[in-house]
C-alpha cells in the first residue's frame, strides 16, 4: 500500500466534503469486484463536474492514474481514509442521551469513520446509570473531568438549545478541541476549537424555499 507523502496536504474544505461521497461510491464499485476506475466515470455516476473530481483525485492520490485506466480503487480509498484521518481512531464522547443522542449512539457508521463514542452524558436522574446502545450514560457534571482523564478531544452536542452553551464551556474546559454540535444555536467557543454546527432547521428551511419556488413555477 502506498504511504502518504510526508509533506502536509492542502486540501479545500469543499474537497474535504466531496470525500464521503466519493469514498462510500468507490467502496460500493470494491464490493462489485471492480479493480480500476477512470475520473470521468467517478464525474458522470456522481454527476459532478470532471475536471473538479480529477482536481480532488490528485489532490489525495499518492500515486497518478494511468491512462484510459485510471485509479486503482484499492488505493484510492485508502489514499481518501488516510487524509480524512480514518487509520486513527478517534474517541468521543456525546452530550444529551435524548432522541437525537441515541440515534447517534445506535448509528455503526462511525466506527468506520475513524470516531468511537466512548460514553454519553446527560442531566436526566431517569438515564443517568443505564446504558444506550452499549455505551453507559454518565452524569454531565462528570464530563470535563472524563475528557482530560481520558484525553478525549472530539464533543458531540445534542441537548436543547439553551443548555448548548453550558455543555460547549464544559466540553473546552475538558480539552476538547472539536465540538459537533446538533444544536439550534451558535455557540461560543475559544480561537482554535472547531465548531461544527449541524442545524436541521436552517436545512428544512432551505428545503422548504426550495419546495415553494418549484411549486409556484409549476
Amino acid at each position: 500500500m502506498n504511504n502518504r507523502k510526508e509533506s502536509p496536504i492542502t486540501i479545500s474544505t469543499q474537497a474535504l466534503e466531496r470525500m464521503p461521497y466519493y469514498l462510500q461510491y468507490l467502496k460500493q464499485l470494491q464490493k462489485e469486484g471492480a479493480t480500476v476506475i477512470a475520473s470521468p466515470a467517478i464525474a458522470a455516476d456522481l454527476a459532478l463536474n470532471e475536471v473538479q473530481v480529477r482536481k480532488d483525485l490528485a489532490a489525495v492520490s499518492t500515486s497518478r492514474g494511468k491512462p484510459k485506466a485510471g485509479f486503482v480503487i484499492e488505493n484510492l480509498i485508502y489514499n481518501m481514509e488516510d487524509i480524512l484521518g480514518y487509520h486513527n481512531v478517534k474517541d468521543a464522547v456525546l452530550v444529551g442521551a435524548g432522541s437525537l443522542g441515541s440515534a447517534l449512539l445506535s448509528y455503526k457508521g462511525f466506527d468506520d469513520s475513524g470516531m468511537h463514542i466512548v460514553a454519553a452524558f446527560d442531566m436526566d436522574n431517569t438515564v443517568i446509570g443505564s446504558e444506550l446502545f452499549g455505551k453507559k450514560v454518565l452524569s454531565v457534571n462528570k464530563l470535563s473531568g472524563m475528557c482530560r482523564r481520558l484525553n478525549i478531544h472530539i464533543g458531540i452536542i445534542t441537548v436543547p438549545k439553551d443548555q448548548a452553551q453550558t455543555v460547549c464551556d464544559q466540553l473546552v474546559a475538558g480539552g476538547i478541541l472539536a465540538i459537533w454540535n446538533f444544536a439550534p444555536i451558535h455557540l461560543s467557543a475559544p480561537q482554535g476549537i472547531l465548531v461544527r454546527n449541524e442545524n436541521m432547521v436552517a436545512s428544512l428551511a432551505i428545503l422548504s424555499k426550495h419546495l415553494q419556488d418549484k411549486i409556484n413555477h409549476t
